[in-house]
Order: structure tokens, then C-alpha cells, then sequence
């Protein structure tokens, strides 16, 4: 029973088609390699964190894993089935800045209140942190997750009021580069 299909049904390949911005070759290529790391056709967070890990060999990357594992499971069953996998990584792939930017705020916001807070910011890049452990020389005023997480407070709370809304992280993020950059885990900028 546990063995998924090798076929894409019709009506998922047109719902995949329609909802990500892969070619149906792409789709089919991305389903058997899916299959092939997950015979069942779900993903679980364990299996999950150590593919993820596998990408960051000199740090911990299992925090910020179960991070982006939360993100991409988009119907919180505790697994990510195919359709989840491609969506998500659509968006963060291939996505247009403004979707790639409402990916990261919900990664962000832990509580899914709308908001994310001091605490929230700081859980995140502290993940980020220790996954690309001594790997990345980082400026004195990023040197710690809190120095970092500050940094990006200050520059984006615009209102002062101690949460970042959706609006403030995209604006914020849009109006300045390098905040693009403190946000993701390497120094390369997301391209619009």
C-alpha cells in the first residue's frame, strides 16, 4: 500500500501545471526524484532534516530545517506530500520577489499571529546561525543572531512597535538589499 503511483495523475499534473512556474517535463523529472528519496509520496520532518542537512555540512542546519519544513507542509499534517514540495519551492525558486518575500515572512512568523516578533526574528536567524556555523565572516554589528536580528528590527519596524507586519518586511526588504541578504542565510541577493 505504501508505495506511491510512479505517474502523475492528470488532474495533478494540470493542478501543478496551473498553480507553480515548472514545464510539465520539469514536473515529471521533480516527481521521480521526489519518489525516489520518498517511496511513500510524504515527506517526513526527519527525512526532511537530513536531506536538508546534507546541503550544509559544516553546521547544524536541523533547527532551521524544521523551519522550512513547517513552511512547505502548507496543510500542517506533519508531512510534505509532492504537491507541497513543488508549490513551495516554486515560490522560492522561481517565484516573483513580493511571493518569495510572503514565503519568508510565514517562515518567520512562528505563531502565524501576522506579526513577527523580536523573539520570533531572533529563533530564526539564531537557526541560521548555526547551520552555516563558522562558514560565513560575518560584520561586528551581524556577529551575533541578536546583533542581527537588531539590525533588522531597526531597520525595518517602521512604526516602532516592536513587530514587523507583512507590509513592513516587504517594504523593508524591497527599500534595502542588504536587509535581503540578513534575511537569507547566504550573500547573494533574491532576484525579482
Amino acid at each position: 500500500m505504501g508505495k506511491q503511483s510512479s505517474k502523475l495523475r492528470p488532474e495533478v499534473l494540470a493542478d501543478l501545471r496551473e498553480n507553480t512556474e515548472f514545464s510539465d517535463s520539469e514536473i515529471h523529472e521533480w516527481y521521480k526524484g521526489f519518489l525516489k528519496d520518498c517511496p511513500s509520496g510524504n515527506l517526513s520532518v526527519e527525512e526532511f532534516k537530513k536531506i536538508y542537512g546534507n546541503f550544509f555540512p559544516y553546521g547544524d542546519a536541523s533547527k532551521f530545517a524544521e523551519h522550512v519544513f513547517r513552511t512547505f507542509d502548507a496543510n500542517g499534517d506533519g508531512t510534505i506530500d509532492f504537491r507541497e514540495f513543488l508549490t513551495a519551492l516554486s515560490v522560492t525558486s522561481r517565484g516573483k520577489l513580493d511571493d518569495k518575500l510572503r514565503w519568508a515572512f510565514s517562515m518567520y512568523d512562528l505563531d502565524g499571529n501576522g506579526f513577527i516578533s523580536r523573539g520570533e526574528m531572533l529563533e530564526i536567524v539564531t537557526a541560521i546561525y548555526k547551520m552555516v556555523g563558522s562558514v560565513m565572516k560575518m560584520p561586528e554589528d551581524e556577529a551575533t543572531p541578536e546583533k542581527r536580528t537588531d539590525k533588522i528590527f531597526r531597520q525595518m519596524d517602521k512604526n516602532s512597535d516592536g513587530v514587523l507586519s507583512l507590509d513592513e518586511f516587504i517594504e523593508g526588504a524591497k527599500s534595502d538589499p542588504s536587509i535581503v541578504r540578513l534575511l537569507q542565510c547566504d550573500t547573494g541577493s533574491i532576484q525579482g
